[in-house]
This record gives structure tokens, sequence and C-alpha cells, in this order.
């Protein structure tokens, strides 16, 4: 069929034709959001789960929500190059010099660019060649002490203040949480702490893998408390229905059942799967109706795109070491499995290779979903190692 008319989008955070299956978690996003331009205690909602589930499509759809709601939105992706501080400057302080325009905000904004200025100071932050400097005085003793667990909340209180003033609420998304230093969450914990107990208008929606919970933890024990985690999967059967057969539908194309099942099957009803396969089969398609045949015919297609980017760029991270005992985990089979059974698929001690697994852990590769177990954080991964390192019978 008409490649130009295929309504599919597979892609890291393409939004998809059918968001299915994420309106309780839509509407509940919209909630907090409401809650906290009315000036009432937002439980900040961090949105956990493995690659390829769409959390990055929601936060986009929920930054969507906010603009139209008049937010000022700062979106920042966490990443092992960067610091807190580096990823948040350039969104704050943009938010402070856009309420620095309105007549009723201009005094709490001007000290928000005060306690700014003394905030980057105190960090040191330096952003390529971009120029940070403005031409207001720093505030001294505000948020300058280069503890970012001081320094931090104090900013956001400066930001939230300016932000009741202006009467626009501010909106942290923050992808890839993962990234962040045990230190830098708890800093970040601390400051959306401090601005719940100030009723102050300013919300975090985040998003990461699995291991973001046991990171919450660790930072800050109310932290369960301050933020609640929404868990992110695949579709249940009727959603990832819908996904494959209502965009053909509005295109007047219709899919076989034979066809809808197997994309379910192979695909494991994961929202970015869904989108490939559909995709692939949807220009393998002659007529009007696609059917279990050119699925078939388009599996090839399908897992040479994920494999040639979506798998392979993570892949491309990993080291030899790294990789070998990734591939010792995918011949054990898809799920969790205990951390010495993955030892002695390559033949040594737990121990030796404890400091592998930790920096697999650390580049967002696999997460620990219990105690002494490790499961990839991509699915369908285990069969991906497979066939980019096939063993010799």
């Amino acid at each position: 069929m008409d490649p130009v008319r295929n309504p599919y989008a597979p892609g890291a955070g393409s939004p998809p034709p059918e968001l299915a299956g994420r309106a309780d978690l839509i509407n509940n996003a919209e909630v907090a959001l409401r809650r906290c331009q009315l000036l009432k205690p937002v439980q900040s909602p961090i949105l956990v789960g493995l690659r390829g589930v769409g959390k990055t499509v929601l936060l986009v759809k929920i930054k969507d929500i906010a603009e139209r709601e008049g937010f000022h939105t700062i979106s920042i992706e966490a990443h092992e190059g960067k610091s807190l501080p580096e990823l948040l400057v350039p969104g704050i302080r943009q938010a402070l010099l856009k309420m620095s325009l309105i007549e009723n905000a201009k005094e709490k904004a001007r000290r928000g660019l005060r306690v700014f200025q003394s905030f980057v100071n105190g960090a040191k932050v330096v952003i390529n060649d971009v120029e940070i400097g403005l031409s207001i005085s720093a505030e001294p003793g505000a948020a300058d002490s280069g503890d970012l667990e001081d320094d931090l909340p104090r900013l956001f209180i400066a930001l939230g203040e300016a932000a009741r003033a202006s009467k626009k609420a501010v909106i942290f998304l923050i992808d890839e949480l993962q990234y962040l230093s045990t230190k830098e969450f708890s800093a970040l914990i601390m400051a959306i702490h401090q601005i719940n107990q100030q009723s102050l208008p300013v919300v975090l929606v985040g998003a990461g893998l699995p291991q973001i919970i046991g990171l919450a933890g660790n930072s800050k024990s109310y932290a369960e408390r301050l933020f609640s985690f929404p868990s992110i999967g695949a579709l249940h059967a009727l959603d990832a229905r819908n996904a494959i057969v209502n965009p053909a539908k509005a295109e007047g194309v219709t899919f076989e059942r034979g066809a809808v099942e197997q994309i379910l099957k192979v695909t494991e009803q994961y929202p970015y799967f869904l989108q490939q396969w559909a995709h692939e089969a949807w220009n393998i398609a002659e007529g009007a109706t696609i059917e279990a045949k050119d699925v078939l015919a388009a599996h090839n297609n399908a897992i040479a795109v994920l494999d040639g980017s979506f798998f392979k760029v993570r892949f491309d991270r990993c080291t030899p070491s790294e990789k070998k005992y990734m591939r010792a985990l995918a011949e054990l089979g898809a799920g969790s499995h205990r951390s010495g059974d993955i030892a002695y698929e390559l033949k040594v001690k737990t121990a030796s290779v404890a400091p592998t697994r930790s920096n697999l852990i650390k580049k967002g590769m696999i997460y620990s979903p219990s105690h002494g177990d490790t499961e990839f954080t991509v699915p369908l991964f285990d069969q991906f190692m497979k066939r980019a390192m096939p063993r010799k019978a």
C-alpha cells in the first residue's frame, strides 16, 4: 500500500496515531496539573517501565496538556554527560525571564533571577559557549553554597514564588531519571518536598526505568509519599488490538484477525514493537486488507530495522565484557535470572562479574527486579543478543 498514507509511527518518542490503554494515566496527570494550579498538594507522577513502552510519548502528551493549560514547561532528558544543574539551568532561566515581563510578578521574578544567578555561581555551571550570565546581580547567601541539596530547593522556592505571583504554574518534565546520581535525585526530592510544603505552583512529572524506584527510596525515605510511580508496561490485548486496527481503519484499511494475532504474538504487545510491525505490514500489503501472510512477509523487515537502530544503539554503547555478560543473560531466556546463574553460564564466580553487572545497570541496559535477580530493560533484547552474537555449535 501507499507508504505515504502509512499511519503508524515507529520511533523513539514518536506519538502513535492511537494512544491506546493510557487514558487513566493521562487523566490522573491532568488532575495533578489542575491541583497544582489551585495551589493544592500534588503527588508528582513518575512513569516507570522498560524501554519501548511509551514513557516518552506520555511525557510529550502531558507537556501538550500543560501548555494548553498555560503552564511554563521545562523539559529535559537526563543522561550521563551532564549534571542535573546543567540540565535545569536553561529552562529555569527562560521561565523566570518570561515571568519578569508580567507586571504583578516583576518583583518576585527579579528576585528569582538573583537567586538563579547565585545558584549558577555556586554550582559553577558551564554549558559550552552559551551565555548563562545575566545583567542582574546574584543574591549573596541564596542558593550559592555549592551544596545541591541545599541550593536546589532554594532555587525552586524562588521560582515557585515568581510563578505564584505571575498566576502561571511551572511543570518540570524529566525523562530518563535513572541517570541522576543519588545526590542529584535527593536534591530534586527535597526541592519538590519544600514546594509542596509552601503550596507553590510547581509540579514534576518524570519517567525512568524500573531502578528509579530503588533510587528514590535510597535518596529519601519520604519519596514514596511525595511521588506516585505508575507502572507502564505492555498493553492489554484489547488496547493492543485497537493500537493496530484503529489507525488503519481511519485510512479505510482493515486487518484480518489472523494478522492482528500474529503481531500481538511477536511483539508481546509492547507499544514500540506494535508500531514497527504494523508499519512494515502496511508497506508489504497490496490491497485494502492486511493479511497474516503480509505480517509474516514483513517480519524480516521489522527485525532488520530494530536490529539496526533500536537495539543496536544500545548494544554499541557496551564494552566487549558487557556484551559477553548480556549474551550469557540472553542464553538463559526471557525474564529475570539469578546473578549466580549468569556467572555460571560465563564459567566465572559471581563476584568477579559484579562490576560488569553494575556498569550495565548504570547504562540502563539491565535492572534488578529483586535482590540478586537480573533482567534486560529492553523487551525482546535477549532475542537480539542471540542474533548479534550467535554461538558456534
